[in-house]
């Protein structure tokens, strides 16, 4: 059988580090209140003129590097985002330009917000077992500063910038062994961007919306039941799962799904306290950390998850 493998994996952070007490000066809050609700200590900001492109392609440089991947042997290249450079085209085709890859390959974005990442993977997955890709590059990167209104502490306390990136390669070793994504558009006003581009013009705002508690409630019982999915039909059981690595949105959710599991809480990547939410860099940027500081090593068996607007979510269970 044919297997996608994880390569090599790689992140980055803009440099501009904000605490929560930076915060504080800006808006009604405080350290212990975002504490004591997400578990969040700081975020990292993009500056002015960082693209949400740029952050990918240094991710995407790392990966290569770790890899061992030279970027013109790159035949495929997913970027999730919900915060691309523009328009169009996708912030793939600009990746694509600024790792200098010529090959004509495939490059295109999907957008599924924090979830972004599982469904990207997933199809970069399906396009390896079929024998349409060899080697995949997978990018979440976001710059929701963006998008979030500065002057709502419900919301910009909990977002911040960056971008994680995994180079996926055909293997017979097993790699990714099972995915499953999910959506339900019936939930879209618990949590969206409403504005929309028109007529030379934003119409509705453009910032996140939210409803917290309406999403903590969702997100805790989806997360939970896709994990048991996932791990029940590649005929697993949570003891076999060494690390989960989940989407860093809230501490709380990731506590209810790690004790859902019945897994300690030192078997779980956490990152959420340096990076705040992430959206679709969060479960690469969480992966690539758990590497690179040794806890994640070859064999194990990882189960990514994560949710977004829409509602959106997924998991995939991967043998790094």
């Amino acid at each position: 059988m044919q297997y996608a493998k994880i390569l090599g994996t790689g992140s980055y952070l803009p440099a501009n580090r904000v605490s929560n007490d930076d915060l504080a000066k800006k808006v009604d809050t405080s350290d212990e209140w975002i504490t004591t609700r997400t578990g969040i200590k700081f975020r990292h900001i993009a500056d002015e003129g960082e693209k949400t492109s740029d952050l990918a392609a240094e991710a995407s440089r790392r990966a290569l590097v770790a890899a061992g991947v030279a970027a013109d042997e790159i035949d495929l290249i997913i970027v999730a985002t919900a915060t691309p450079d523009m328009q169009f085209p996708s912030t793939a085709t600009i990746v694509q330009q600024k790792l200098g890859i010529a090959n004509g390959c495939p490059a295109f974005d999907v957008q599924a917000v924090c979830a972004g990442f599982m469904y990207a993977l997933s199809t970069a997955n399906a396009y390896i077992k079929s024998g349409m890709a060899k080697k995949a590059l997978v990018i979440g990167a976001e710059t929701f500063s963006r998008i979030v209104d500065w002057n709502d502490r419900t919301t910009c306390v909990l977002f911040g910038d960056g971008a994680g990136a995994v180079v996926l390669g055909a293997s017979d070793e097993a790699g990714i062994i099972h995915s499953k994504l999910k959506a339900d558009g019936n939930y879209l006003d618990l949590l969206n961007v409403p504005g929309q581009i028109a007529n030379g013009q934003v119409c509705g705002s453009p910032y996140v919306k939210m409803d917290g508690p309406g999403v903590f409630k969702f997100a805790v019982k989806m997360l939970a039941k896709i994990a048991d999915e996932v791990i029940s039909e590649a005929g697993y059981t949570p003891d076999e799962i060494d690390w989960l690595v989940p989407h860093q949105a809230n501490k709380r959710i990731i506590d209810s799904t790690a004790k859902h599991l019945g897994l300690d809480m030192e078997k779980v990547i956490l990152t959420v306290q340096e990076h705040g939410n992430t959206s679709a860099a969060s479960i690469p940027l969480a992966l690539d950390v758990g590497i690179q500081n040794g806890q994640i090593k070859r064999g194990q068996n990882l189960l990514l998850e994560g949710i977004g607007g829409g509602f959106a979510w997924g998991a995939v269970l991967v043998k790094y």
